[in-house]
């Protein structure tokens, strides 16, 4: 596994993290956290995805594009795969189209009992200067309080659909 440098984000700490346990094995929660495709169905924010550049899957270097929606605003962003260890760990890189980063979305899987315990950790990597952007294009002024609402709903909402439980809303 070829992991990219930690190094090169904005910010050291976490902007926002949360996690729950899922009554799954870690490879069955990798398979849906790892498909931008698939988690797009149970993510706040983003509302589709699709692979980029000749990808068809999650490995490193591959790439995704995402829609994003909060109520009448829209966005598009670019996503960088930088870490996909099935069972274990998938991260990515956001950006924009016009190469503005914007963010590390990292998930972590570890094995509990007969399920999964799973942590997504979000760290902000956006400049200073297009923070005033990002709020008019997303309309949110608290994206820590906003991905940390994100992160609980999308989880409880993957939790569900993995263990066939009613998760649409």
């Amino acid at each position: 596994m070829v992991t990219k440098p930690r190094h090169t984000l904005t910010y050291t700490e976490p902007l926002a993290t949360g996690e729950v346990s899922i009554d799954a094995p870690p490879e069955t929660v990798y398979r849906l956290i790892s498909d931008p495709v698939a988690m797009a169905e149970c993510a706040e924010e983003l509302r589709k995805a699709r692979w980029i550049r000749g990808a068809t899957e999650a490995a490193v270097g591959n790439w995704f594009s995402g829609s994003n929606r909060n109520g009448l605003r829209r966005w598009v962003t670019h996503a960088e795969i930088i870490e996909a260890e099935p069972g274990r760990r998938f991260a990515y890189r956001v950006r924009t189209p016009f190469f503005v980063p914007i963010s590390r979305w990292e998930y972590e899987i570890r094995p509990e009992g007969d399920g999964s315990r799973v942590t997504v950790t979000n760290w902000l990597r956006v400049p200073p200067w297009f923070i005033p952007l990002a709020i008019l294009i997303t309309g949110q002024s608290d994206r820590a309080g906003t991905n940390r609402a994100n992160i609980a709903t999308t989880l409880e909402r993957v939790k569900a659909r993995l263990e066939g439980r009613e998760w649409r809303v």
